[in-house]
Parts: C-alpha cells; structure tokens; sequence
C-alpha cells in the first residue's frame, strides 16, 4: 500500500479566491510555494511564477510569449501563501480564481551535474524542481537536483516567443508534447536528444525551444513519489464508466491530454473547484477560456482517478492520454487510516 511520512498539502495545495483590485495577501495555502499557477476562472490567460525566476515574472502556458514582468501581478511568495497586485488577471474585484501551488527549495542554487550548469531549486522530498539555464546550441545535459529521474519535464524558452516544450516518460523522450497546442505528441531527435533523463540531469538537443545558444529556459521536473504523485498513461474505453486510472492516493489535482491524437486540450481538475463525485469543473492549459463546469465527467477515488463517456479529450476508445496527478491523501497514511473516496 503507498504511504508517505508527510502531508501532501504541505509540498502541493490548491487556492482559490476572489479578487479585491487591491493589492491582496492570500493565505492557507500551507507553505510558502515557489511555483504558483494562476488561472482566472472567467476568460483570461494562466500566469506561471516561480520563486528562481522570481515573484513578479510571469509565463503563459496558453501562449508562447516571453517571459514578462509586472510588478502589479505576484508581488511576493509568503509564509504561507502570496501577495498579489492590482492586476486584472490575478485580482480583479470579482473575479474568480484558481491557483496551483507546489513547494521546491526557495530560489535555487547553482547545479553543475549536467554539461550547462543550471539554478536549481528542488525538493526531494516531493520530487518537484524548477530548474533555469542559459542555452548552447549544442547537445547537453542540465542538472536539476531531484536525485531520481524525472517523469515530467516542461520547459518554456523565456527570452523570446517560442513554444513550450514537455517530455513525458510514457511517451519517451524521441517525442514531445506543446503545453501551450492541442496537437498530438510529435517525434524530434533535436528536443530531448533522445535521452531519457537520469537520477541527476535531463538532456537537450538543439532545438531552440529548449537550447538555443544564449537563450534563457525555465524547466519544471517532477518525479513521481509514491502516494504523493504519479505520471503515466492510460488508455480510452469510450464508455459512460471510464478507463479506471491507480494512483495509489485520493488525487487533488489531474492534468491529462491525449498525446496518440491532435485536436485535443489539455484539461486541468481539482479537489477544491469539483468537490464531490461526480465533477465536471475544468480548465484547459493551453487556452485562456473561462472554466467549463458542464457533466459529471469524472471521479476522484481514494486510489486513483477515471474520466468517464466517450469524449476524444479525455476517454475515447483505444485513444493514449498522458497524466500527472498530485494527492490530496495517500490510499494509506503512515499511521493507517485509510483514504476514501468522496
């Protein structure tokens, strides 16, 4: 049975509010994040920030901009959450808003694992880094401090526009995936080199969205921690009771895209927007729509996760989707009451 010795909202927690147009310091969030994703539930772009990168920059995951600054948006990481600014599309008075948090190290320190040294800021605890670097334009490895290897590694180019980049373990690293795109996963040996990463470094090849010389990149890695988090695949049944996905916790949060087919988002589920069985609250990555809250599409079980009928975003018959997925409780806990499923 999968265990772990400490909370799963004290390395990941979802937070929601309602915007002031004042500058806000929001709390509960249960540590201080050094990744925080913000989506406004009502039509507007993600905002992604990091603690390495720092507070008040920003990236797009529906967009390939660059990196912007704007003191007005996240102002600071905190204690116990976040200050926001007067920006609409994290505080506008009235509106609503979702937020991704996850804990690595504060703002890094150099790595010189990999043949680029990098700014790594990594928990090991939770398999969870946030890894910057300066591109070669030559094959290369990068450090990023989790000391297993990585199962996701999304990574955007941050000094121009360009696309982001994901490897996802189950789809291997011959092939990658557009965060900000609906298309399919696609195979390049120029993007990951076609090397899967390693207890201490991921590779790049040459492609200039993640190694472009003299370019700057941000990279997210995440290993999977049993009964914290996992990364895998499954595949579509096409029917009302759909494809059964073990986790080994009671999730707090899915993301799932299907890589073997284009024309499909990415989907964003929590515990706190869909808080009973069954849920439809939604929200897609790689699109800056308002949140879609219609049918009861899917379920989050004490050990896992499905996404039911016959829909190509997310369970259409014989159809690959990819996952990650963070715990709200691990299926036991150390000290053996077990979850349950709400």
């Amino acid at each position: 049975m999968a265990y772990i010795s400490f909370q799963p909202q004290d390395y990941f927690n979802t937070k929601l509010w309602t915007g002031t147009g004042a500058e806000n310091a929001l709390t509960s969030v249960g540590f201080e994040p050094d990744l925080t994703w913000i989506k406004r539930r009502e039509v507007n772009s993600h905002r992604l920030f990091d603690a390495v990168r720092g507070a008040t920059k920003f990236l797009e995951s529906d967009s390939t901009a660059a990196e912007v600054t704007d003191a007005q948006e996240l102002k600071s990481f905190d204690s116990d959450g976040f200050t926001l600014g007067t920006a609409t599309k994290v505080n506008a008075s009235g509106g609503t808003y979702a937020s991704w948090n996850w804990r690595a190290n504060g703002s890094g320190s150099s790595n010189t694992d990999g043949s680029i040294t990098s700014t790594v800021s990594a928990s090991t605890t939770s398999g969870f880094s946030i890894v910057t670097y300066t591109g070669t334009g030559a094959n290369a490895t990068i450090g990023h401090g989790l000391g297993t290897a990585p199962s996701v590694v999304i990574c955007k180019q941050r000094n121009a526009t360009q696309q982001w980049i994901n490897y996802h373990k189950a789809i291997g690293a011959t092939k990658y995936l557009h965060l900000n795109a609906t298309d399919a996963s696609a195979t390049s040996s120029t993007v990951w080199n076609d090397t899967d990463p390693t207890s201490s470094v991921f590779s790049v090849g040459t492609a200039v969205n993640c190694n472009g010389s003299g370019n700057t990149y941000v990279a997210y890695c995440f290993a999977p921690v049993k009964g914290f988090s996992a990364m895998g695949s499954y595949t579509g049944n096409g029917n009302a009771d759909g494809t059964f996905v073990y986790t080994g916790f009671k999730p707090a949060m899915v993301i799932v895209k299907c890589s073997s087919a284009g024309s499909t988002d990415w989907i964003i589920t929590d515990n706190k927007r869909g808080t009973f069985n069954p849920a439809g609250e939604r929200l897609y990555p790689n699109l800056n729509s308002a949140e879609d809250a219609s049918g009861d599409y899917f379920n989050y079980l004490s050990n896992g996760f499905k996404f039911n009928e016959n829909v190509n975003l997310w369970n259409t018959s014989g159809a690959t989707y990819i996952y990650m997925a963070f715990a709200e409780e691990p299926l036991v806990s150390s000290n053996g009451v077990p979850a349950v499923a709400r």
